[in-house]
């Protein structure tokens, strides 16, 4: 089989019709340059050049194999391009997971910034609760997580991400839904309230029921559901009230006002970017850093 050397003397040759100036180009003395080019012919089976007198001219034959030479010394060079970002984390794969509520907060942004600056990392989408995640992580599913904590278990590494705070869902038309007016959370108790489910959402479950307990408060729970937007549904069909992250705003459900709560200090619901603490993939390194520079740059 022919070798790149041989395919690079015959594009020089190719090229500058002379000898002499390829050998000169390549840095090299004429003779051996012509041996390579007799080694090229003899392992094609053609002559790839006429040299009678005393003008170099190609053949037929090495007038068509001249582009897939070209193209070849293309593809060679741009592979060891290639391999050569890969220990940067520029190029390769991460598979990123992340909840239903987090893309309504940080995943456009992340997604975008990561087609910006990684272009050449394949990134694998996928939607889950946090402890399905979790899991994947742990097997090797997912590289990266955005999960609601805590993240326990031996192995894994996170880092808080964001934070935001909790407004009211209320169906238009209630009273308090007046615009001079703004809700306390006192002001849900004994009401009907669509509550996260404690076992698919436990952690937004959790999460209200502090704010309650701290509020000496004891709403009616009509209905337990997983999902934000699922939520808001039931709170546009006047099936109760609801406390739902602020990201909940992006998805602008007509009949649904969202009021911020006096009593509910602060931002409680936070989200954590996870991975795994032994993991050698240069992409998810980069990866994991460019999101959460690009989420610190945002709460900045």
């Amino acid at each position: 089989m022919f070798t790149l050397s041989q395919l690079e003397s015959f594009v020089a040759v190719a090229e500058t019709l002379h000898y002499g100036r390829a050998a000169e180009r390549l840095s090299m003395t004429q003779p051996p340059l012509s041996r390579r080019i007799q080694l090229l012919e003899r392992e094609l089976g053609v002559e790839l050049f006429d040299r009678a007198g005393r003008s170099v001219r190609l053949t037929a034959a090495g007038r068509a194999f001249l582009g897939d030479a070209r193209r070849i010394l293309g593809l060679s060079e741009q592979a060891a391009l290639s391999v050569r970002r890969v220990p940067e984390g520029e190029i390769g794969t991460v598979a990123l997971g992340f909840t239903a509520s987090a893309a309504h907060s940080v995943l456009d942004s992340i997604v975008g910034g990561i087609q910006e600056r990684l272009p050449g990392v394949d990134l694998v989408l996928r939607e889950r609760v946090s402890g399905v995640q979790l899991d994947e992580l742990r097997s090797g599913e997912l590289d990266l997580a955005l999960v609601r904590p805590p993240v326990p278990g031996t192995g894994l590494a996170h880092r808080p991400l964001h934070r935001e705070a909790l407004l009211a869902a209320i169906p238009a038309g209630h009273p308090l839904a007046d615009p001079g007016r703004r809700p306390h959370v006192r002001d849900l108790d004994g009401e009907p309230f669509v509550m996260y489910s404690p076992a698919e959402a436990r952690y937004f479950y959790e999460v209200l029921a502090g704010v309650f307990r701290g509020a000496a408060v004891l709403p009616w729970y009509v209905h337990h559901v997983s999902q934000v937007h699922t939520i808001l549904a039931l709170v546009r069909a006047g099936l109760g009230l609801a406390l739902v992250p602020r990201a909940a705003e992006a998805l602008g459900l007509d009949g649904v006002v969202l009021r911020e709560v006096a009593g509910v200090e602060g931002e409680p619901v936070e989200l954590v970017a996870a991975w795994r603490a032994n993991d050698g993939n240069p992409a998810l390194h980069a990866v994991r850093d460019l999101v959460i520079d690009l989420v610190d740059g945002e709460a900045g």
